[in-house]
C-alpha cells in the first residue's frame, strides 16, 4: 500500500472540492524542482545538458532550460523513467494517442490529473451552461477504449456529479446507432442534455432525420479541431441550440496533458468578431485564418510560444517541463485583447480575466501547393455556405496530385450527405472563392488557371476516404 500516493489523492480532492485551489506564483519552478528530484528521464536529460537544478531560481533560468519533444524526450526513455520515482505503476490509468503524428503513444494518467482538468469541464458545464442548478444529461461520444478522449471525458464529468451538480453520464461512445437509442429515452428526464465529442461526428448525429433536437435542449462540448463560426451556427440551427456563443463550447485539449483550456462565451465572443474582419485577425494572429480561442488557467498551465508554436509546462503521470507541441498558435493577455476590441469599437460578453491561447491546429495537417501552405479551416468554411453545407457532412481529404505530364493540381475529396445530391462544380468554385479571400499566400502564390480545385464526391462512410469509427484527418500527402 503506498500511504504517500493516498496523500496525493486526498490533498487533489480537497483541492477539488474547495471554493478555489489557490497555487503558488512559483509553481511552475517549484514543479520543475520536483520533476528534477523524482523523474529519472529529466534527470539525465539536464545532466545530459549540464544543467544544474539548484541553478535554476528565476523564470529566465527557466525559460533557458531545454525543449522537450516527443522525440528528444518521451520516445528517447524508457516510459517507467518518465514517470515520477521511475514507477509506472504509480499512475492508475493507461492512455493512447490518436497516432494522427506517427504511431501511437503511451501515456500515463492519476487520478489527480482527472481531478486537475474537471475544473475546465467545471468552468464550461457550470459556468456556461448552469449544469449546478439544471439537471444535465451528458453523452460522451468520443471514441471509447485506449484513446484519450472518451475516458478520460467520462472521468471528469462524474467528477463534477460527485462535487453535487446534477449530471449524469451516458458513454455510448462513437457509436450514432447507440447515441440515438439512448436519447429519447434519457432525454425528457432532464432539462438539458450536453453532447460531448469530435465536430464532425457530432454534426453527422445531429444531422441524422427524424431527430427532434430542439426538444432535447441541447448544448455541445467539443474537441479535436479547429471549427469556423459558419459552422457553429450551421450546428446550432440543426441542433436548436439557443445560443451558439454560450451554448457550444470548445475544449483545447491534448493527449499530452489532457485539456489545456476551453473557450468561454467571451472568447466565443471576440472569435465571432475577428470572424468578420480577416484584416484585424491578421493584426492580432499574424495570420487571416481564424484559430480556436480558448482561455486557460495560469495556476495549472505556463504556456510559451517558441517558433510560432506552442510550449508549455503542466503536471501529470509524465511531468512535461517546457514541452513544444506542433500546435502552431500563441498566447495574448487579457488586458491586451480587451484593449485591441475595445479600440476597434467591439465591447466583448463579460468572461472570466483569464489569458487566451490561440492556435491554428498541426502543421502536418496542411498541403502545400504551388508554395501556398492550403488548410482544411479554409475549405471548410467553402463547404459551409447556402445550398452547399445541405448536401455534405463536411468531412474532405485535400491532396496536391501529379499527372502523367507532372503537373499538380489539388484535389479535394467529399463526402455528401446521406440521401443528397451534391455539385461537384459549385463546391469548387465556393472553395476557390474562399482560398482567395481568406488565404493571401494562396491569392498571390497559385497561377489563377490552377486556383479551381478538382472536387471529387464520395458517398457517406466511403471506406477509403471516410471509414466510420475512426479519427478523420483531412490532408494525404503523396
Amino acid at each position: 500500500m503506498d500511504s504517500s500516493r493516498q496523500t496525493r489523492v486526498h490533498q487533489a480532492f480537497d483541492d477539488f472540492f474547495a471554493a478555489s485551489a489557490p497555487q503558488s506564483e512559483s509553481w511552475v519552478l517549484d514543479l520543475f524542482l520536483r520533476t528534477a528530484e523524482t523523474v529519472p528521464a529529466y534527470r539525465k536529460l539536464l545532466r545530459e545538458n549540464d544543467i544544474d537544478p539548484a541553478a535554476i531560481t528565476t523564470f529566465d533560468d527557466f525559460q533557458r532550460l531545454p525543449l522537450l519533444d516527443k522525440p528528444s524526450y518521451h520516445e528517447r526513455y524508457p516510459l517507467p523513467e518518465l514517470c515520477r520515482d521511475g514507477a509506472l505503476a504509480s499512475c492508475d490509468m493507461i492512455a493512447v494517442s490518436s497516432g494522427s503524428s506517427g504511431r501511437p503513444t503511451i501515456w500515463p494518467r492519476t487520478l489527480e490529473d482527472e481531478l486537475h482538468v474537471a475544473r475546465r469541464f467545471e468552468q464550461v458545464l457550470v459556468d456556461g451552461f448552469h449544469a449546478d442548478s439544471r439537471t444535465t444529461l451528458a453523452v460522451v461520444c468520443f471514441p471509447l477504449g485506449t484513446w484519450v478522449g472518451g475516458l478520460f471525458t467520462q472521468a471528469c464529468v462524474r467528477h463534477l456529479a460527485a462535487k453535487g451538480c446534477p449530471i449524469t453520464v451516458v458513454a455510448p461512445g462513437n457509436n450514432k446507432a447507440e447515441i440515438l437509442r439512448v436519447l429519447p429515452e434519457l432525454a425528457p428526464h432532464f432539462e438539458q442534455v450536453v453532447l460531448l465529442g469530435y465536430p464532425p461526428f457530432v454534426k453527422d448525429v445531429i444531422d441524422t432525420p427524424g431527430v427532434d433536437w430542439p426538444a432535447y435542449r441541447i448544448k455541445l462540448v467539443l474537441a479535436g479541431e479547429v471549427f469556423s463560426e459558419q459552422w457553429r451556427d450551421l450546428v446550432s440551427r440543426r441542433a436548436g441550440v439557443a445560443d451558439p456563443l454560450s451554448d457550444i463550447a470548445s475544449l483545447y485539449g491534448t493527449a499530452d496533458s489532457g485539456v489545456l483550456g476551453n473557450e468561454t462565451a467571451l472568447s466565443v465572443g471576440v472569435r465571432r468578431f475577428f470572424a468578420l474582419r480577416p484584416d484585424l485577425a491578421r493584426e492580432v494572429f499574424g495570420d487571416s485564418r481564424l484559430p480556436t480561442l480558448v482561455q486557460y488557467d495560469p495556476a495549472s498551465r505556463f504556456f510559451e510560444v517558441h517558433d510560432g508554436t506552442l510550449v508549455f509546462t503542466a503536471d501529470g503521470g509524465i511531468p512535461l517541463i517546457r514541452y513544444r507541441i506542433a500546435d502552431e498558435g500563441g498566447i495574448l493577455g487579457y488586458d491586451e485583447l480587451m484593449e485591441f476590441c475595445a479600440g476597434h469599437g467591439f465591447t466583448p460578453p463579460p468572461g472570466p480575466e483569464l489569458p487566451f491561447v490561440f492556435l491554428f491546429g498541426r502543421s502536418l495537417f496542411t498541403v502545400s501547393f504551388f508554395g501556398a501552405n492550403v488548410y482544411p479551416e479554409n475549405v471548410t468554411v467553402g463547404l459551409e455556405q447556402p445550398g452547399i453545407s445541405d448536401t455534405v457532412t463536411g468531412k474532405f481529404v485535400i491532396e496536391s496530385v501529379e499527372d502523367a505530364d507532372r503537373d499538380r493540381s489539388l484535389r479535394i475529396t467529399v463526402e455528401t450527405a446521406p440521401g443528397q445530391t451534391a455539385d461537384a462544380a459549385v463546391i469548387a468554385a465556393s472553395i476557390r472563392d474562399e482560398l482567395l479571400r481568406l488565404n493571401s499566400e494562396f491569392a498571390h502564390y497559385v497561377p489563377a488557371e490552377r486556383q479551381l480545385p478538382e472536387v471529387v464526391l464520395r458517398p457517406s462512410g466511403d471506406p477509403e476516404y471516410f471509414p466510420a469509427g475512426v479519427k478523420h484527418r483531412y490532408t494525404r500527402r503523396p
